[in-house]
C-alpha cells in the first residue's frame, strides 16, 4: 500500500527537471559576466572572510514546513549585500555558491536537494552580478548604490523563491506550490530586513573599518532577537495548534470521528510524515492501528513502525525515543532504519495508571529537521489530552451500546429492534416480508422461585445462545425484555416465518444442563409479518405479542397473528372500564349450575358463575372479563361479588331446610393474597354459614404450578374448615402423585375427557384412573360435562360420585334456579335428614 501511494508522488529525484535549467542560468549568465567584466576574479583574502560570514549567516532561524519540504529563513542577505559591492562578480558567484554547499552537506539532506539548493544559489548569484554589470557603475554608498544592490539582492531573492515554488510544485502539486507561495510574504519582509542591516553595515564600514567592532555586537544581537522571534513563533503555533486539537477532539467525541480528527491534527501539529494511534483488543473493542500520512485524506491501516516498539510502550509505561538528537532504543535503529524512519517517538497513552494504547510520529517533516526534546513534551501532552479523549469516547459508545443492548444477554434490546424494524419496513422488497418472531419462555417464573434468579438468568442467557446460534446470520436477536425474545429478518413469505419459527422453538426446547440440573424449557412464539400485519414497527410489536398470548393458551405452540386476536384484545381493553362500572353498580349476575350425585341423583350443591350482560356487547364471556379484573387489579372485588352472592343464597336455603354447598372459583393470582384466607372468614362469619359448606375450586395450573407458593393460603384455607377442589384436572402436566402433598379435597375432571368417554376408549380410560387413583387417595372426584344418559352410565360403572352437566341443568339465575328445583325435586325424596332427590331426567 505504501509503494502504491509513493507511486502516485514524484521522487525527489525528479528535482532534476527544474534544476537542469538552474544550472543552465547559472552556467549562462556567469559566462557572460565573466566576458563583460572587467575584473571577474580576485580578492580571495576578503572573500575567505566573507565565505565564513556567509557560512554562519546560513543558519536558519526560522524553517517553515511546506507538505514535506522545508523553507528556511536565514540572514544570509546581509554579507551577501558586502559581497556584491566589495567583491569582483564572478568571485560572489563561487562563494556564495560554496556557502550553499557546505550548508547543504551539513545538514546531511540527500544529494537530489544538495544539488537543487546549490544551483539555485549560483543561479541567483550569477544572474544578480550580470544585472550590476549592466547598471551604472558604483561610486560611494549613495542611494544610486543603495538601488543597485537592493535590485541584484532582489534577483537573487525572487529566483530562490521561484525555484523553491517549482520544485514543491513539482513534487507535491498545486497545492504545495501555493503553501509556498503563501509563505512568500513572511520570506520578503526578513528578506528586507536583512539587506537593510546589510546597507547600514556597508555604511558603517566605509565611514571606518573600526565599526566591524559594534557590528558584530549588533549581529550577535540580531541573531538573539530572531531566535526569541523564532521561540515565540513556535509557541504561538503549538499554543493554537494545541487550543484546535482540543476543540476537535472535543466535537469529534460524540460522533465517532475521534481518530480522524485526532490523528490529522498531532501529524501537522508534530509536522511529521506519520501519525498512528493504537489501542489493543479490550473487552468488546477490537483492536485499532490507525495511521494518518501527510497529503493523505483518510486514514491507513499501517504503520512503518514495528509490533515491538508499541509493545515495550505498553510494557515500560515509558516513551520510546529513535533518531539523531534523541535519547535512542539501539535495538530498534537497525531496524526502522530498514523500514525507511529517519525517527519517531511513541508516548504512551494513559488512563489513570493504566495505560490503554499508544502515540505515535513517525519522520519528521524535512531532511533538515527531526525531533527534539522538546517535541517529546509537547507529544506527551498531546498524548494525555488524546488519552482522556479517547476514555470520554468509548465511555459514550459504551453508553450508547448499553442503551441499545441487554445487559444480561448482550443481545440488541426492544428499542434495537424497535429502530432496526422501522428502517426494514421502510424498504419494501418484492416478494419478500418482514417476519417479527416473538418467542415467551414458559415456566421461567418457576425457575426464578424455585432455583432462584441466578438459575433463570442462566435460561435466560441459554435461550438467547441458542437463538443467536441457531438464527439464520440475516437475522437480527433480541431481547424484549423479561422472558421475552424477538428475530427479525426477511424471508420469502408468512409460511417461511412460521416454518423457521417452529425450527427455531424445536432448538430451544433441547434439554439445558446447568452443573447437575437438567431443565426442560418450552416457549410460546407469536409470528406477524410485514406487510400483512402492519405497516410499521409499533403496529407489528403489538400484534405479535397478542400472537404469543394467544400461543400460551396451548403450550409450546407457533401462532401468527390474524385480526380476530386484536379484536379480542381491543375489546377486553375497552372492557377495562366498563366492567369498574359494572361492579360498581351491582351490574354483574352470579347463577348457579347444580352439582348432583350420580348414584342416586341427588342435590348436593351449586357452582356459582358470574355473567355480566354488557348494555353495549350483550354477553361478555366470563374468561374475557376475568382476564381483564386480573390486569386491571379487580380480580378481588369481583371474587368478593361472587363469594357474598353464594353465601348468601347459602344461607336463605339452610334457612328454608334446603342446606347445599356452593363452590366458587378461584384464579391463580388470589392464592398469592396473603389476607384472601382471612377475608373468606369474615365473609362465613358475616353470613353464618358453615365453612364445610364452601368449596373453593382452583385449576390444575394455579394450583400445582411447580412451586410451593400455593400451599401457605391452601393450608390456612383448609384450616377454617374451607373445602379445595383442583378444577380442570387433566388439562396440565401434574399427575395425581402431586396432588398427595396438597390440602384438598376434590377433583374434577376436565369436560373434556367426560365429553369424550362414550366415543373414545382413550377419554374413558382416563376418567377411569382418576376417579380410581383419587378414591384412594381419599378425594372426592366431580366429572364435569354430563351431557348424556350414556355418559352418565360410564361414570357409575366407574365409580365417579358427583357430576354436573347440561344433562341436569345449565348454569340458571336465581329465580330460575328455585323454579328449576321446584320442577325437577321429587316430593317423596323430602326429609328432614337427606337431600332431596332429581326426578328422572329424559
Amino acid at each position: 500500500m505504501i509503494a502504491r501511494d509513493q507511486l502516485r508522488r514524484r521522487s525527489s529525484e525528479d528535482a532534476w527537471i527544474i534544476t537542469a535549467p538552474l544550472i543552465l542560468l547559472a552556467v549562462a549568465c556567469a559566462t557572460l559576466t565573466g566576458l563583460v567584466a572587467d575584473r571577474p576574479f580576485g580578492d580571495w583574502h576578503w572573500a575567505a572572510l566573507l565565505l565564513a560570514a556567509m557560512i554562519a549567516a546560513g543558519l536558519p532561524l526560522l524553517v517553515l514546513v511546506v507538505r514535506r519540504q522545508s523553507v528556511a529563513m536565514t540572514l544570509t542577505e546581509l554579507p551577501l549585500v558586502l559581497a556584491l559591492y566589495f567583491l569582483p562578480p564572478l568571485t560572489v558567484v563561487v562563494i556564495y555558491t560554496l556557502a550553499s554547499l557546505v550548508t547543504q552537506l551539513r545538514h546531511r539532506i540527500t544529494a537530489p536537494k544538495v544539488w537543487f539548493n546549490v544551483a539555485r544559489a549560483a543561479a541567483g548569484t550569477s544572474l544578480a552580478t550580470l544585472l550590476l554589470q549592466a547598471l551604472p557603475p558604483r561610486s560611494g554608498v549613495g542611494p544610486a548604490t543603495w538601488v543597485s544592490l537592493c535590485c541584484a539582492t532582489s534577483v537573487v531573492i525572487l529566483v530562490s523563491l521561484t525555484a523553491v515554488a517549482s520544485v514543491h510544485t513539482l513534487l507535491q502539486g498545486w497545492q504545495a506550490g501555493r503553501e509556498t507561495l503563501r509563505a512568500v510574504p513572511s520570506l520578503l519582509l526578513t528578506a528586507g530586513i536583512n539587506v537593510s542591516a546589510g546597507l547600514i553595515v556597508l555604511i558603517l564600514i566605509r565611514v571606518s573599518w573600526w565599526s566591524l567592532l559594534p557590528l558584530a555586537a549588533l549581529a550577535a544581537g540580531l541573531a538573539l532577537v530572531y531566535r526569541s522571534y523564532t521561540q515565540f513563533f513556535r509557541q504561538h503555533r503549538t499554543l493554537t495548534d494545541m487550543y484546535e486539537l482540543s476543540r476537535a477532539v472535543a466535537a469529534s467525541g460524540q460522533d465517532g470521528t475521534l481518530a480522524d480528527a485526532l490523528l490529522g491534527r498531532v501529524r501537522a501539529l508534530m509536522q511529521a510524515e506519520y501519525a498512528t494511534l493504537w489501542l489493543p483488543a479490550q473487552g468488546r473493542h477490537p483492536e485499532i492501528l490507525l495511521t494518518a500520512r501527510v497529503e493523505d485524506s483518510g486514514l491507513l491501516d499501517l504503520s512503518l513502525t514495528p509490533p515491538e516498539l508499541r509493545e515495550k510502550v505498553l510494557e515500560t509505561a515509558r516513551p520510546v525515543t529513535v533518531g539523531r538528537g534523541l535519547t535512542s532504543d539501539p535495538e530498534f535503529r537497525a531496524s526502522l532504519a530498514e523500514r525507511g524512519v529517519k525517527d519517531t517517538v511513541v508516548v504512551p497513552l494513559r488512563s489513570g495508571g493504566v495505560v490503554i494504547g499508544t502515540l505515535e510520529v513517525t519522520n519528521r517533516l524535512a531532511d533538515t529537521l527531526y525531533f527534539t526534546q522538546r517535541d517529546i513534551s509537547v507529544f506527551e501532552t498531546v498524548a494525555a489530552h488524546a488519552a482522556v479523549a479517547l476514555e470520554n469516547s468509548r465511555l459514550v459508545d459504551r453508553l450508547r451500546h448499553d442503551a441499545y443492548h441487554d445487559a444480561l444477554t448482550r443481545l440488541p434490546n426492544r428499542r434495537r429492534i424497535t429502530g432496526a424494524l422501522e428502517e426494514s419496513v421502510k424498504i419494501r422488497a418484492p416478494g419478500e416480508v418482514v417476519a417479527l418472531l416473538l418467542f415467551d419462555v414458559d415456566g421461567l417464573r418457576q425457575v426464578n422461585e424455585s432455583l432462584g434468579h441466578a438459575a433463570g438468568d442462566k435460561v435466560l442467557t441459554e435461550v438467547a445462545n441458542r437463538l443467536r446460534a441457531s438464527a439464520p446470520s440475516s437475522a437480527l436477536v433480541g431481547r424484549a425484555g423479561g422472558d421475552e425474545f424477538l428475530v427479525t429478518l426477511r424471508l420469502e413469505s408468512a409460511d417461511a416465518a412460521l416454518e423457521l419459527a417452529g425450527q427455531l422453538r424445536d432448538q430451544i426446547r433441547d434439554e439445558m444442563v446447568f452443573d447437575a440440573l437438567t431443565l426442560d424449557v418450552d416457549t410460546a412464539v407469536g409470528v406477524a409479518v410485514h406487510p400483512d400485519h402492519g405497516s410499521d414497527a409499533a403496529t407489528l410489536l403489538l400484534r405479535v405479542d397478542l400472537a404469543a398470548t394467544a400461543a400460551k393458551s396451548v403450550p409450546g405452540s407457533v401462532q401468527l397473528f390474524n385480526p380476530a386476536l386484536e379484536s379480542r384484545s381491543l375489546r377486553r381493553l375497552g372492557l377495562a372500564g366498563d366492567l369498574r362500572r359494572a361492579l360498581d353498580q351491582d351490574e354483574l349476575e352470579v347463577y348457579f349450575q347444580p352439582k348432583v350425585t350420580l348414584r342416586d341423583r341427588r342435590l348436593v350443591g351449586v357452582e356459582c358463575l358470574a355473567r355480566w350482560e354488557h348494555p353495549t356487547h350483550g354477553t361478555v364471556a366470563p374468561e374475557d372479563f376475568v382476564a381483564v379484573a386480573e390486569h386491571t387489579g379487580q380480580l378481588s372485588r369481583l371474587t368478593e361479588v361472587v363469594l357474598r352472592e353464594g353465601l348468601r343464597r347459602s344461607r336463605d336455603w339452610a334457612q328454608a331446610d334446603q342446606p347445599l354447598s356452593i363452590a366458587v372459583n378461584l384464579a391463580a393470582r388470589t392464592l398469592t393474597d396473603q389476607h384472601f384466607p382471612d377475608r373468606v372468614h369474615e365473609l362465613l362469619t358475616e353470613y353464618g354459614v358453615p365453612a364445610q359448606r364452601l368449596t373453593l375450586e382452583i385449576t390444575e395450573a394455579g394450583v400445582l404450578d411447580g412451586t410451593d407458593r400455593p400451599i401457605p393460603t391452601l393450608r390456612r384455607l383448609r384450616d377454617f374448615g374451607v373445602r379445595l377442589s383442583v378444577d380442570d384436572f387433566g388439562t396440565g402436566d401434574s399427575s395425581l402423585a402431586h396432588l398427595r402433598r396438597l390440602p384438598v379435597h376434590e377433583v374434577k375432571v376436565d369436560r373434556s375427557f367426560v365429553q369424550g368417554m362414550a366415543t373414545d376408549p382413550g377419554d374413558l380410560a382416563i376418567v377411569n384412573a382418576v376417579v380410581t387413583l383419587s378414591q384412594q387417595f381419599g378425594l372426592a372426584v366431580v366429572a364435569e360435562g354430563v351431557e348424556s344418559e350414556l355418559t352418565l352410565e360410564l361414570l357409575q360403572d366407574i365409580g365417579c360420585e358427583i357430576g354436573q352437566g347440561f344433562l341436569f341443568s345449565r348454569p340458571l339465575p336465581y329465580e330460575r334456579l328455585a323454579a328449576w328445583f321446584g320442577a325437577q325435586v321429587d316430593p317423596e325424596s323430602i326429609s328432614g335428614t337427606e337431600l332431596p332427590r332429581l326426578r328422572v331426567v329424559p
